[in-house]
């Protein structure tokens, strides 16, 4: 369907974060926006403020009328949803074209200048980061972003720029459908095994995201990652680390929650780069970002105002309470290597304080395959407090359960296993000094209220 016919779009699955951005793009576009999600959240009460019109129960008769002619309809879905879903159903069985979201960002690329990240982690705070350094540069750009910036308050920057700043997801192989001009690649740890299957299923959809750069694009992929590169002739190819690569930083220096250093580039090394949020990991992310950015077009004076002004990211080692005596944080961190960066930055932040974790597993596949690796990276902190699996689109699978994690927690570290339900009874009856809430579940739902019950007790 060309973009000219499409007068509707309707999206099932409307409240996800990356699907609640390409709402925004339409909705600012002029098009009637329409589409169902299973519950109502603070997001999806935006996208109604914004002009969607929600529903939170499947049902086809709350489609609106201008979503029922599919010659003029649009509509989009998330592979979480099922494929009996009713209203999905309907929309096949009258002939409709649907789309995957990423194969609307995948046209998305043809059309403009893509600039992606991907990788297991760190892809939404380094897309972010370089969303947030390319639009207050003289280039500006379109973003479509995995985690609500807290420079804009959204997952969305809209521009009459060339260029799209997109976070290429690998779930589900939804990543296959770009075609970037640019990509960072920030690490290749398998994840997504109940649809890959195995490792190497895994590192090969990787080596073929690689092929679809195009010729006289750019491939900057972190130093040392398991993967193979399959690049069409003319595309540049750098590496990146925090302390080595083509692209990397020097001269680092942690102080009085402060974080500073010097930008290696083969282009132009940048001397003095102040991180704006001031977290270790954040100096490996600001590289990636900082280069793409800077093949890209950005100065060096652009690169450093962006690095200082950056905000982060909702949900990304971000800080509800940061005082002497108490740090409250929530962070997103739901693979083992995730953690185990979130514990690493916590113990170079906080190195002679007692670090609690809350952590809420996500998907019982996940943690059938990577319990002992969630107990190392967690048993880095000095006590874990365990919750129930958060299932997700799952179910229970027999004997996988956070026991599995628990049970191999190092000898010694402080460990307990609750319900979700009882986290706030515990919070009330404890004492924390710095408290860090992990999981990409439910259980930050209920960091606004942990936040209140702490700050009443100062």
């Amino acid at each position: 369907m060309e973009a000219k016919q499409i007068k509707a779009v309707y999206f099932i699955g409307a409240g996800g974060i990356g699907m609640s951005a390409i709402a925004r793009y339409f909705i600012s576009r002029g098009l009637v926006v329409a589409g169902y999600d299973k519950t109502p959240t603070e997001l999806t009460r935006r996208l109604e403020k914004e002009g969607m019109l929600l529903h939170y129960e499947e049902n086809i008769d709350e489609i609106p009328h201008a979503c029922k002619k599919k010659e003029q309809c649009l509509v989009v879905y998330t592979p979480a949803i099922p494929a009996e879903h009713k209203e999905l159903q309907y929309f096949r069985e009258q002939g409709f074209e649907i789309q995957k979201r990423a194969q609307v960002l995948g046209t998305l690329t043809r059309q403009m200048r893509g600039l992606c990240v991907a990788g297991t982690h760190g892809k939404t705070t380094t897309s972010t980061m370089c969303a947030h350094i390319m639009h207050q540069s003289h280039l500006d750009c379109n973003a479509f972003l995995g985690g609500i910036s807290k420079n804009y308050g959204t997952n969305y920057i809209l521009s009459p720029s060339d260029y799209v700043v997109i976070e290429a997801d690998e779930f589900d192989r939804s990543f296959h459908w770009l075609s970037p001009y640019m990509t960072v690649i920030t690490s290749t740890d398998p994840d997504h095994l109940d649809i890959y299957g195995t490792k190497e299923a895994y590192l090969e959809s990787f080596r073929h995201y690689t092929e679809l750069i195009q010729p006289e694009g750019a491939l900057i992929v972190h130093r040392g990652l398991e993967m193979q590169e399959a690049l069409q002739p003319g595309v540049r190819r750098y590496d990146y680390s925090r302390d080595e690569g083509d692209f990397h930083a020097e001269n680092i220096r942690i102080e009085n929650g402060e974080i500073t250093f010097d930008f290696i580039s083969p282009i132009e090394s940048v001397r003095n780069i102040e991180l704006g949020q001031p977290v270790p990991i954040n100096i490996e992310n600001g590289v990636a970002a900082m280069a793409m950015a800077q093949l890209a077009g950005c100065t060096a004076e652009e690169l450093r105002i962006g690095m200082m002004t950056y905000g982060g990211v909702d949900r990304r080692f971000d800080f509800k309470i940061k005082t002497d005596h108490l740090v409250l944080l929530s962070d997103y961190a739901h693979h083992p290597k995730e953690i185990l960066q979130s514990a690493r930055s916590l113990r170079e932040l906080y190195r002679d304080r007692h670090i609690t974790a809350i952590f809420q597993p996500h998907l019982y596949t996940r943690t059938r395959d990577f319990y002992r690796d969630f107990a190392d990276a967690l048993s880095l902190l000095d006590e874990v407090i365990l919750t129930e699996i958060y299932p997700a689109r799952e179910l229970p699978i027999e004997g996988v359960s956070s026991q599995l994690i628990y049970d191999n927690l190092r000898p010694g570290i402080e460990k307990q296993m609750i319900l979700k339900d009882d986290v706030i009874q515990l919070v009330k009856e404890r004492s924390f000094d710095v408290l860090v809430i992990l999981g990409a579940g439910d259980l930050d739902n209920l960091v606004p209220q942990i936040a209140r019950i702490l700050q009443r007790k100062k």
